[in-house]
């Protein structure tokens, strides 16, 4: 009964922290829990005691879940673009850490064994991405910083925590052998990502077998999502791999909601969103509770430990702390300049190619003040609390590494949450400017949800995505008007597109699967309607480029007409010329579609309206009237995509919430203008 009511109260505790921290939004919520489990302990007047017999328990409690979710929810995009820094900083950074803070604490503190240090310096190695969420809603830090911060903290997590397990083994034993420990650890690295691949693949197998026996069942699909890191998690660590990097594996690779529209999906994705953010939000706080509530006992028998001196604790504490930050500023500062030296060599190569002026390098005043943010951005947290609870009770001077862990974490925790603002405070905005901005996170939401919807399109859903995404492009037309936004023409948007159907037709050209005579005339087409763009700037040229364009689409819809009549028959050069045209806007919509799906530099808007554009000249080109019956199963189908929509973006005002991107006005009002069309969906369906 007093577990029970323990967790109660730690549940309840975590509850009020969520509260306090929307009151006080500049104190980071680990700050704010931390806190609150201090007051827990100071009440409970006594000793709150975590002794965990298994020490995998606390590891596949709390931390195969959350970095599963973690990997689950990361930008996949992201993290191979800047994977190389990353790894650096997860996989470099953590074992230079593990060196620096085990020889120092030996040194430093002798009855603590150099594999026990090394298991400290390994705890410290990670970490916490909520702190880091935290310090960043503050701050104004800059989109790689953030990248990089985020993808580190899902990375480090599994490299810190087999290291810190080879390093307890080592302690145990008190046997270590270089060459052993380098073979154990490539057989747990690539054994655990190689069973997180494999068994994150057979999940998604068994979800689409459930699936395609037409059990759409939300509860099963969610508790089967919920279930994944556990069995995970122990079937690689029984396995012989890494219980934790089989997690982030199967989480990078998880697809149990499907990339397609419909009710059970949408109500499967709010649902799962739903679960998720409150298990993830619960267990990190619990984690940071406990750490509040084992403060007093760390504390209080380290410091009453007459062998070593208050005052040398307070400074142990501290130089590990300088210690880490410093080696993590040093690591930091030498990989962005690499980096920032690359970037320098590719652009000064393409800027003689295209005969223009470099980009000026960063200079090393820059990235000092990067570094200095992304080594003050990065504290400890839930991970590392997690690892050092499960030291062994057999581990000489295991309070004092607990209590020196612990100091760690709130020396880093302060620095995250008062000094890097400092570093890089927020602009100040008066009421335009965050006007503004609320209107530029509203155009970008809508602009994901277009890319999410076109991305998730099936080719039975391809009508009712058209219509839905064409319904979102007139909101942002209509945002657009309503705040005095020129919308201008993209026009490298249309040169490429044009120069794919150009490419295309000359491959057919080539290969004979065309008239020649058809093609050429095509091609010359093209041309001219490139040129005409190309003096885009000139009013008349503007002018007479919107008549040709409709004169030459109501040649196409005449000679369309002429070929319905019953007795015309059209040339075969014209009948060929159209099939051309048929296949190159087929191309042409395949390549936005991949242009949605990808990073092109041109925005959602413009792609999904030139894509209309194209589909709209298909149907007229195919000249396919639509029955009464597909008509209404389109509707019924769009209905399905815009459920969809209006799901993934309640999702992303959330997420640009979070991130300090949309104001708690803005982001009150457009939740309330999206469940108010949800209303209304489901009232006209």
């Amino acid at each position: 009964m007093e577990t029970f009511l323990l967790i109660l109260l730690m549940l309840a505790t975590v509850l009020a922290s969520s509260v306090i921290d929307q009151l006080v939004p500049k104190v980071s919520s680990p700050l704010i829990q931390i806190g609150l489990g201090l007051a827990i302990a100071v009440v409970a007047g006594r000793q709150i005691d975590l002794l965990f017999d298994e020490s995998e328990l606390f590891l596949v409690l709390f931390i195969a879940p959350l970095l599963f979710h973690e990997a689950k929810e990361a930008k996949k995009t992201e993290l191979w673009r800047n994977r190389r820094s990353i790894l650096s900083l997860a996989i470099g950074l953590v074992l230079a850490i593990i060196v620096a803070v085990g020889f120092f604490v030996n040194a430093m503190i002798p009855s603590i064994s150099l594999a026990a240090a090394f298991a400290l310096g390994a705890a410290l190695g990670p970490t916490d991405p909520i702190a880091v969420s935290a310090a960043s809603k503050d701050a104004d830090i800059s989109p790689r910083c953030k990248a990089l911060l985020k993808g580190e903290s899902l990375i480090n997590d599994a490299s810190g925590i087999v290291a810190f397990q080879f390093a307890i083994a080592a302690a145990m034993t008190g046997a270590f052998s270089p060459a052993h420990a380098i073979g154990e650890f490539l057989l747990e690295f690539v054994g655990g990502i190689a069973f997180g691949l494999i068994l994150g693949i057979i999940g998604n197998g068994i979800v689409r077998l459930v699936r395609s026996w037409g059990l759409e069942n939300t509860t099963f699909h969610v508790l089967f999502e919920v279930f994944t890191p556990f069995i995970v998690f122990l079937a690689a660590d029984q396995l012989g791999g890494s219980g934790i990097l089989a997690v982030v594996a199967a989480g990078l690779v998880n697809v149990i909601s499907p990339r397609t529209a419909g009710p059970s999906v949408s109500r499967l994705n709010i649902v799962s969103t739903s679960v998720w953010r409150v298990i993830s939000f619960t267990l990190n706080g619990i984690v940071f509770v406990l750490l509040g509530t084992q403060l007093p006992r760390a504390m209080q028998t380290t410091w009453n430990n007459v062998a070593i001196s208050n005052w040398t604790l307070l400074i142990y504490v501290l130089t590990i702390s300088l210690i880490l930050i410093a080696v993590r500023f040093v690591w930091v500062l030498l990989m962005e300049r690499v980096h920032h030296r690359h970037v320098a060599k590719r652009n000064e190569k393409t800027a003689k190619e295209k005969n223009i002026a470099p980009e000026p390098r960063k200079s090393l005043a820059h990235d000092a003040h990067s570094a200095a943010i992304m080594t003050l951005g990065g504290p400890k947290g839930t991970v590392t609390l997690a690892v050092i609870l499960t030291i062994p009770q057999a581990i000489a001077q295991r309070q004092l590494i607990l209590f020196l862990a612990c100091g760690v974490i709130v020396v880093t925790l302060l620095l995250a949450t008062f000094v890097v603002p400092i570093l890089a405070p927020q602009k100040k905005r008066d009421n335009t400017e965050q006007l503004e901005r609320d209107v530029q996170a509203n155009l970008d939401i809508l602009r994901i949800v277009i890319e999410e919807l076109s991305a998730r399109q099936t080719p039975e859903t391809r009508a009712a995505t058209r219509i839905v995404v064409r319904q979102y492009n007139d909101r942002i037309k209509r945002i657009k008007e309503l705040n005095g936004i020129e919308d201008e023409p993209n026009m490298k948007l249309r040169l490429r597109t044009l120069a794919w159907e150009r490419e295309f037709a000359r491959n057919l050209i080539d290969t004979d699967e065309v008239d020649r005579f058809a093609g050429y005339q095509y091609l010359m087409r093209l041309a001219r309607m490139e040129e005409l763009i190309m003096h885009q700037h000139s009013v008349r040229a503007n002018l007479r480029q919107h008549f040709i364009r409709w004169r030459t689409f109501g040649r196409r819809s005449l000679q369309e007409i002429v070929h319905k009549v019953p007795g015309a028959e059209l040339s075969e050069t014209t009948q060929a010329t159209r099939a051309l045209q048929i296949e190159c806007y087929e191309h042409v919509v395949d390549k936005l579609h991949e242009e949605l799906a990808g990073n092109s530099p041109a925005n959602a808007e413009d792609i999904s309206k030139l894509l209309i554009e194209y589909q709209r000249l298909l149907r007229t080109l195919r000249a396919a009237a639509p029955s009464i019956t597909s008509f209404t199963t389109t509707q019924d189908k769009s209905a399905d995509v815009e459920r969809l929509g209006l799901e993934i973006e309640l999702e992303q005002i959330q997420t640009r919430y979070d991130d300090g991107e949309l104001s708690r006005v803005a982001a009150k009002r457009l939740r309330e203008n999206v469940n108010l069309m949800q209303m209304d969906l489901e009232d006209n369906v």
